[in-house]
């Protein structure tokens, strides 16, 4: 079998990633491969509930660690369930953001170190 691919879509709010994960995804369709469309924070049941937590019930009252440690947590749960046994099987995966996006709100939106969010990368996706 084959194993799947693992493809992220970055961009800041509004400048039509959704758009583009769609067509995307219509192009892969049609070659004919199988595809799995998630979103970052998201994609998992945890995912959903940190993704409400931070953008809408607690939106700027979380503190700049915690908001990044959620962000992984939700991370390795999504890695577990959806993108590794997706790509395991082998179809590809599309993600509306992932660690990029970190690196970008977290890091530069929000200053929280790089090398912190490089061992939370090494130890959540082991690379």
């Amino acid at each position: 079998m084959t194993r799947g691919v693992f493809v992220t879509l970055e961009g800041g709010e509004g400048v039509g990633k959704s758009s583009a994960l769609a067509a995307v995804e219509d192009e892969i369709r049609a070659a004919g491969f199988d595809v799995l469309v998630t979103r970052e924070p998201g994609g998992t049941e945890l995912g959903e509930q940190v993704r409400d937590w931070i953008l809408e019930t607690h939106k700027g009252q979380i503190s700049v660690i915690a908001e990044t440690l959620l962000m992984f947590a939700a991370r390795a749960q999504h890695l577990k369930e959806r993108i590794l046994p997706a790509l395991t099987r082998g179809q590809w995966v599309l993600c509306d953001r992932f660690t990029d996006a970190t690196f970008a709100y977290q890091g530069a939106g929000r200053d929280v170190s790089e090398p912190l969010i490089r061992q939370l990368e090494l130890a959540v996706q082991g690379q």
